[in-house]
């Protein structure tokens, strides 16, 4: 868990898991992540039993996020207690006091921010937050758009908290994966669409295309 959150290398996480076999997959090409999507909403949603016995046995293999947007605390819990997810991910309207209660029963978690402009990024550190996972801004959407923002203000942001894990997401695919890499230097680039042939179905040319662009532009650096 400790070198996927930290700052001085750009790792991978790849969100959106429905099948058994992806998630095999990304364990043997070395992903060092995986993320779940609890929202109901989402296209990529699975319940948490299908969760459990898709990710159960990949315990210590790859980091395990749960996505999740304004869900019964409760919900989250159990699912990090019973060793479905080691990493709980909020995307919703998530108050500071929410995400910090996890901290509390010794959880780590990740603040999902939408990003729009500078202010967006105003006193995120009040969150506590193990990482922040910078994504485009669109409202009621909480994420997966497949779409970027301005990549330079996740620069700025780094820049001035270089100890705070930071993750980049909104419209990476294998085409600009070292692009975004070379210019932003996250903690991790996070996809769902920029990896998949169709929702919940990972391709892994693709996938594999992304690791060898995080790859070169971290030896160019």
């Amino acid at each position: 868990m400790s070198s996927f959150f930290a700052p001085s290398n750009t790792s991978l996480k790849v969100c959106g898991i429905t099948r058994e076999e992806d998630a095999r997959g990304l364990v043997e090409h070395g992903v060092e992540a995986l993320g779940v999507n609890f929202w109901p909403q989402s296209k990529r949603y699975i319940s948490p039993t299908k969760a459990h016995s898709i990710l159960k046995p990949l315990a210590d293999q790859i980091l395990r996020v749960g996505v999740f947007v304004n869900a019964d605390p409760s919900e989250v819990l159990d699912l990090l207690n019973n060793n479905t997810i080691d990493v709980a991910q909020f995307h919703g309207d998530e108050s500071i006091e929410y995400c910090q209660a996890f901290k509390s029963h010794g959880y780590p978690f990740i603040r999902a921010i939408g990003v729009k402009n500078s202010d967006s990024l105003t006193n995120i550190s009040e969150f506590g937050a193990d990482a922040i996972l910078l994504d485009a801004h669109a409202p009621g959407v909480y994420g997966g758009t497949g779409e970027a923002f301005d990549w330079t203000l996740a620069r700025k942001l780094i820049d001035s908290n270089p100890q705070l894990p930071i993750l980049l997401a909104g419209g990476i695919t294998a085409e600009n994966a070292e692009l975004a890499t070379r210019q932003v230097r996250p903690a991790a680039l996070d996809l769902a669409s920029g990896s998949e042939s169709a929702p919940g179905v990972k391709d892994f040319d693709k996938i594999l295309a992304i690791q060898r662009g995080i790859d070169r532009a971290q030896s160019q650096s």
